[in-house]
């Protein structure tokens, strides 16, 4: 989004036709709707503008719920902000450490900020982009306990602040079509001044849930971040967000569950053993926190191959840190003999899970063309070693 687009849409005649216009539906109503607004006398940069946001406002229903109809977004900044609902984990972490003034450093569009403000914190939301900040300021407008600031973070004077969120671009600069940086030093802002802000203070800091383990400072309580079966962050806590005797933890988000898996260090894979009547795949956020092997005591399992993140057991347990399956027999791993053993079975929908194995399974599933009517579940792994293909379904 470009200044000048900004300006026309935050414009009184620019946000009365962004709420007037229908909810955005298909690329189809587009060319229709255009039509209809330039002939109503709207320029074409307030046309697009508009439309741009009445697609984005769509596309952010998934982050941010009913609020997403009454915020505006930049492509760049949705694809990073913060689901609401783990917005609303960071700012009661904030709480729970008695911080009552927060700076977020980096805010974006200002998801986390809105989930600190509506906690009654005092938010100071910081970004470097002028487009960004302004698009924050609109969306916490609402608030009175947050202010938005047009700065750089390594700029702000910390005196006051009892902690501070800090959420580092992660991609090139720019409003579309930007890329995702793989080196922390090219974070904005970067890695080091994290990290050196980090001492002798409370911070969090967000990161992408591949972040390279070895960079994680001891002194850091990390915590994986599912949401409905997506692991969609890593957060890093220092000082009095840090929970005593925690290094490592998984959070699993499902509607409005919430559940969490902790320990004080990776922990050590259970044995393997033989295959059971029962296979768990664990959650992403437990197979990112190392935490694979306390879940498999916990329900009373064991690995099914060493390296390989499945867990088998005897019997059927509801957990919500892994998804079960019962198996009902192993099939041959021979794609011919397979493709006869699933369609003599009537199978007709099939879904595959794969892990230790190179199998692309969506190819599989156009060469196995099948055409019955029952559903299952194939997992395609190595049990003692040996390849191997399980004809299971779901718990």
């Amino acid at each position: 989004m470009e200044r000048s687009e900004l300006v026309a849409l935050l414009s009184p005649e620019g946000l009365r036709l962004l709420d007037a216009l229908p909810p955005y539906r298909s690329e189809q109503d587009v060319l229709r709707i255009v039509t209809d607004l330039r002939k109503q006398g709207h320029s074409p940069a307030l046309v697009a503008a508009v439309l741009t946001q009445s697609k984005l406002r769509r596309k952010a229903e998934s982050k941010f719920g009913d609020f997403a109809s009454r915020m505006l977004f930049t492509e760049a900044g949705l694809e990073q902000a913060t689901r609401l609902p783990v917005a609303a984990h960071h700012a009661g972490r904030f709480r729970s450490a008695g911080i009552r003034r927060v700076a977020d450093l980096g805010c974006g569009i200002g998801g986390d900020a809105l989930a600190f403000a509506a906690l009654e914190l005092e938010v100071t939301a910081i970004e470097a982009d002028e487009v960004t900040a302004a698009i924050a300021s609109f969306n916490l407008a609402p608030f009175p306990s947050a202010v938005v600031e047009n700065q750089r973070a390594e700029d702000v004077d910390l005196r006051e602040i009892d902690g501070v969120f800090l959420d580092p671009a992660r991609r090139t600069p720019g409003h579309t079509q930007t890329e995702r940086l793989t080196d922390p030093d090219d974070y904005t802002p970067s890695l080091g001044f994290a990290y050196e802000l980090a001492t002798g203070r409370s911070i969090g800091l967000k990161l992408g849930p591949g972040f390279d383990r070895d960079l994680i400072p001891s002194t850091a309580e990390a915590q994986w971040v599912s949401a409905d079966g997506q692991v969609v962050e890593l957060g890093l806590w220092f000082g009095a967000l840090a929970r005593p005797g925690i290094r490592r933890a998984a959070l699993v988000l499902r509607g409005d569950q919430t559940d969490e898996l902790v320990a004080d260090a990776d922990s050590e894979d259970e044995d393997t053993g033989p295959l059971g009547e029962y296979l768990y795949e664990p959650d992403g956020a437990v197979i990112r926190a190392r935490l694979i092997g306390d879940l498999a005591r916990r329900i009373g399992g064991r690995m099914l191959s060493e390296q390989i993140a499945y867990i088998t057991a005897d019997a059927p347990v509801e957990t919500p840190f892994a998804a079960g399956f019962r198996i009902l027999e192993a099939l041959s791993y021979a794609e011919k003999e397979l493709k006869r053993a699933l369609r003599q079975r009537g199978i007709g929908t099939l879904e595959i899970k794969k892990r230790g194995v190179d199998v692309d399974p969506a190819v599989l599933r156009r060469r196995l063309a099948l055409n019955g009517d029952r559903p299952a579940t194939l997992i395609l792994t190595r049990v003692a070693g040996r390849h191997t293909a399980l004809l299971a379904e779901r718990l």
